[in-house]
C-alpha cells in the first residue's frame, strides 16, 4: 500500500522535528551556581540577593529578586549553592522561576529545592537559612545574569 505524498511529507517533517529537538537537548550544558537571598515580609514578601554563575570556567555575576504572597511572616537570609543544567549559555539562566512552598526557620535551617525557568534551565539547590521565617506561599524568583 502506498502512502500519499501529503502523509509522507508529514511523517518526514515529524521525524526532522524530533531530530532537532533531540540534538538541541544533547548539546545542552550545565554549570554551578551560588547566591545569597534576603527574604522578609508580612502577607506579601519580597526577596533580593546576588551571587555567581560558573559556566565553562568563567564566573558571571547574577542578581536575584522576587515576590511572594500567602502566609509570610518574618525575615531570613539563605545561602544557596547547586547546579544549573539544560543550558546552552549563561543567558539561559536569566528568567522567572516559580515555586509553591511551606516552611519555617527559627535560628538556622536547611533547604533543598529544584526550580525551572521558561527557557528550560533547571536549578538544583541546597541551602542554609538563618533567621525567623514562617511561610506557606506562592513565590516567584527572578534571576538576571549581569
Amino acid at each position: 500500500m502506498r502512502l500519499s505524498l501529503g502523509l509522507r511529507s508529514a511523517v518526514f517533517a515529524l521525524i526532522a522535528l524530533f531530530a532537532v529537538v533531540l540534538s538541541s537537548a544533547a548539546f545542552a550544558d550545565g554549570g554551578g551556581i551560588r547566591f545569597k537571598v534576603f527574604k522578609g515580609g508580612w502577607v506579601i514578601g519580597a526577596s533580593g540577593g546576588s551571587g555567581t554563575l560558573t559556566f565553562h570556567g568563567q564566573h558571571y555575576p547574577i542578581s536575584i529578586g522576587g515576590l511572594s504572597y500567602g502566609f509570610v511572616f518574618g525575615a531570613s537570609e539563605t545561602f544557596f549553592r547547586g547546579t544549573v543544567s539544560n543550558i546552552n549559555g549563561p543567558a539561559d539562566v536569566s528568567g522567572i522561576y516559580g515555586a509553591a512552598g511551606a516552611g519555617a526557620a527559627v535560628g538556622a535551617g536547611a533547604q533543598a529545592i529544584v526550580l525551572t525557568n521558561e527557557k528550560g534551565a533547571v536549578l538544583s539547590l541546597t541551602g542554609r537559612q538563618v533567621g525567623l521565617q514562617i511561610n506557606a506561599d506562592l513565590s516567584g524568583l527572578s534571576i538576571s545574569v549581569r
